[in-house]
């Protein structure tokens, strides 16, 4: 499976590098039919009569299309601005026009699967929950998510002042270490004779240079030097008898890993927007976001799949975490390797404009403050809120849901959880790229959350004539997916954009919080109301007889409320304005790398 998931990211970057979705906004007919083949003359005659057509900006949209020659001038200015950046820090490589780099997909590759890792320790025993608590009694899969969630949302509000202090690449590779140790405090040392099974005869040297590596007694001095309350952390005695001939840790380092986990996880949540506005052209930021963002959905999906199959029993639990450990070290030591802080040029015009006037990141809290100022940043919050909490409650409540509609198969459930969040990640893939095109945020967002309400009502059918349908149920699920999941990373990419140039970590962090917060105070509430309420409709029509659960219409009511409300929205999209102008203005003014007499004079003397 992990292999299937890992081929199908690739052939999505790699389809995506290949069509490239790339589409700018033009000016009208006239204006963009000037050509650099006619004289002077007639193309300054052609841009004074395009000019004198347009409108004026209190009479465009919303993305407003500015002034030309204004544009213009303001473009060069950018260029020599960022021309003299450039000669005063030696960075000679910076380019004075947007430009992207093969390294971007390098960048999202591993933060995506960095997060996919994440989500997958996350709910590592969800699918296993009985075998669990047999290995470690007392204990529960719930509680051991709980600790991680609550962890999490402590850590939101930390993020974003650690990638402003340290930036987004020791940042990124610093959450790495971190995730790895929680993994081998959950796992310890993996046993790695399995590899020299197959061949490889590399599970003995590792084992053998691992020893070597401390001198002898050191492991009993360092034992000295610990506290008491540590050591009686590690004790095995604290395990069963079964859990510790399978090699089991004992229960507290399980939840001291989880926690470093749990506290490095929104490192790789938040900063998707972060990554695709610094590395990503302002054609592919939301498809980037989408991918980066929803991958940890796929590490659900594995969760249930790998470790369903797998954690059958203590030694099964032992060898699955093992698994996860590997994997770990492998991908954070390709993050130290291969992940970069910035590309040597901006890939943007709003970029550009935000290193011209040498932006800086307020504190968290200031952020927090100037973001809930901005107008129309808690629409785009609220549509982030609601995608989040519907598809946190159906992914907590799949068992239960696949059951009562008439999928009692324990495979079979886990194969509807697994596609449930596959299709999350495609459909924010596919209707993310389409958002890139367009920049339809309203109209996209409006149509994905009236679609999760037509798919969220057979999820709660029962035994009626239009209920217990298993076909319907399935792809029900599924249509909620790709409904449902784009409205996460396509608002997170709107509330960006209505706030440039705000600290993009900072935005994400706060809908990270407001997302996790809001699904955590509805759970208990929609486990009320699937385990008690139920509603019927057209009790006297027979043929459209049928009952609805409780929970399904709380979900079905968040979503009207939250169409009503996103509605209203009506703010510019100012990063979107800032790359306008300046593409616009590079088209007026036929200004291209190496065309020297269209640049700026200071740039030509230098």
């Amino acid at each position: 499976m992990l292999r299937q998931v890992t081929s199908l990211f690739i052939i999505v970057l790699v389809a995506h590098q290949v069509c490239g979705f790339r589409t700018s906004y033009r000016l009208n007919d006239q204006y963009t039919r000037l050509n650099v083949g006619h004289s002077p003359a007639v193309l300054a005659e052609r841009r004074r009569a395009a000019c004198s057509t347009r409108l004026s900006l209190a009479d465009r949209p919303r993305l407003g299309r500015p002034n030309v020659p204004r544009a213009i001038e303001k473009q060069k200015q950018l260029q020599l601005s960022l021309f003299k950046r450039a000669e005063d820090s030696g960075e000679k490589q910076l380019c004075k026009e947007p430009r992207v780099y093969p390294q971007r997909w390098t960048q999202l590759f591993y933060l995506s699967f960095l997060a996919l890792l994440s989500d997958w320790i996350c709910f590592s025993v969800a699918a296993s929950p009985d075998s669990f608590e047999h290995a470690y009694p007392g204990a529960s899969a719930a509680n051991l998510i709980d600790i991680f969630l609550f962890t999490n949302v402590a850590s939101c509000f930390l993020v974003t002042d650690a990638v402003s202090r340290f930036g987004l690449d020791l940042s990124i590779k610093g959450a790495a270490g971190m995730m790895t140790l929680g993994c081998l405090l959950r796992s310890g040392l993996p046993d790695l004779s399995w590899l020299d099974s197959v061949g490889l005869n590399l599970g003995t040297s590792i084992a053998n240079a691992a020893d070597n590596i401390l001198p002898d007694g050191a492991g009993e001095g360092l034992v000295e030097m610990i506290p008491d309350a540590v050591v009686d952390m590690v004790d095995p005695s604290t395990l069963t008898e079964a859990s510790r001939t399978a090699g089991l840790e004992p229960y507290p380092l399980l939840v001291l890993g989880t926690v470093l986990v749990g506290f490095a996880q929104p490192y790789f949540q938040c900063t998707p927007p972060m990554l695709s506005a610094t590395w990503f052209a302002s054609n592919e930021r939301a498809t980037a976001t989408a991918t980066a963002l929803n991958f940890n959905q796929i590490g659900i999906a594995v969760a249930f799949l790998v470790g369903g199959s797998m954690a059958k029993n203590e030694m099964g639990i032992h060898n699955y975490f093992d698994l996860i450990s590997i994997l770990c070290v492998l991908v954070t030591a390709g993050t130290f390797l291969q992940f970069e802080e910035k590309p040597p040029s901006p890939p943007s015009y709003s970029e550009i404009e935000k290193i011209v006037n040498n932006e800086k990141e307020p504190p968290f809290l200031e952020s927090v403050k100037k973001l809930f100022a901005t107008n129309g940043f808690g629409i785009p919050l609220a549509a982030f809120i609601c995608s989040i909490s519907i598809t946190n409650i159906v992914g907590t409540f799949i068992d239960d849901v696949m059951r009562k509609g008439g999928i009692t198969d324990q495979l079979h459930i886990d194969l509807a959880g697994a596609g449930f969040e596959l299709a999350i990640l495609l459909g924010g893939i596919v209707i993310g790229g389409y958002v890139d095109r367009t920049k339809q945020y309203k109209i996209v967002t409006l149509a994905c959350l009236l679609a999760t309400m037509f798919f969220v009502i057979p999820l709660g059918l029962t035994d009626h004539m239009l209920g217990d349908k298993p076909v319907l149920l399935v792809l029900s699920l599924f249509g909620l997916g790709l409904a449902c999941g784009p409205i996460q990373p396509i608002n997170a990419e709107l509330a960006v954009d209505v706030t440039y140039p705000s600290d993009e970590t900072a935005v994400e962090s706060v809908q990270q919080v407001g997302g996790n917060l809001v699904s955590a105070l509805m759970v208990p509430v929609a486990e009320w109301a699937l385990n008690t309420q139920d509603y019927e409709f057209f009790k006297s029509i027979r043929p459209l007889d049928f009952d609805v659960r409780g929970d399904v219409l709380l979900l079905f009511t968040v979503a009207a409320v939250t169409i009503v409300y996103y509605n209203t929205f009506d703010s510019p999209l100012r990063r979107t304005m800032a790359d306008n102008e300046n593409e616009e203005a590079n088209e007026a003014d036929s200004i291209q790398i190496g065309d020297t007499g269209s640049l700026p004079r200071e740039l030509v003397n230098r």
